[in-house]
């Protein structure tokens, strides 16, 4: 990615966040950040495809990895959360299939394709750690089901 695009994205992540509250502590998740690279490398690769169903189900597929994250987030119940994070596990299987499919027919280079292999491998194996992490406070009291009462938190 361009030094000036990665320079702006996290200005404006910095800027964006400023405004807190317990939904958007997803926004510090580095899988959810790496996820927002995922999606906007997708569209960058996807701009030269000609076929629109081709292309939106790359991009959508990318999209949806931080989407689900930040869902999940927002669902607040360990169950919940963990069923929208293997969602966008799943999410992540389609969009490299996606991106395989363009590789093939040669739609994307194979410089583009490495660097998009590598990027979803980074997110990939993020979002594992993520889930393994959700996934060892089942059963341990780690996890509070409901927004604090503390009204000095938004």
């Amino acid at each position: 990615m361009d030094e000036w695009i990665s320079g702006f994205l996290d200005c404006w992540i910095m800027e964006y966040t400023k405004r807190r509250n317990l939904n958007r502590g997803y926004m510090k998740l580095e899988v959810w950040q790496r996820g927002m690279d995922l999606l906007e490398m997708a569209y960058r690769l996807a701009a030269a495809v000609a076929d629109f169903k081709l292309r939106s189900q790359f991009t959508d597929s990318a999209q949806s990895v931080s989407a689900n994250v930040a869902e999940g987030y927002g669902r607040r119940t360990l169950p919940e959360y963990l069923q929208f994070l293997y969602t966008a596990k799943g999410s992540l299987a389609e969009a490299l299939t996606r991106g395989c499919g363009l590789w093939r027919v040669r739609l994307i280079s194979d410089a583009d394709f490495e660097s998009f292999d590598q990027l979803h491998y980074e997110v990939e194996n993020k979002l594992l750690a993520l889930i393994t992490s959700i996934e060892a406070k089942r059963g341990t009291g780690d996890w509070q089901d409901s927004l604090p009462t503390d009204p000095s938190i938004h």
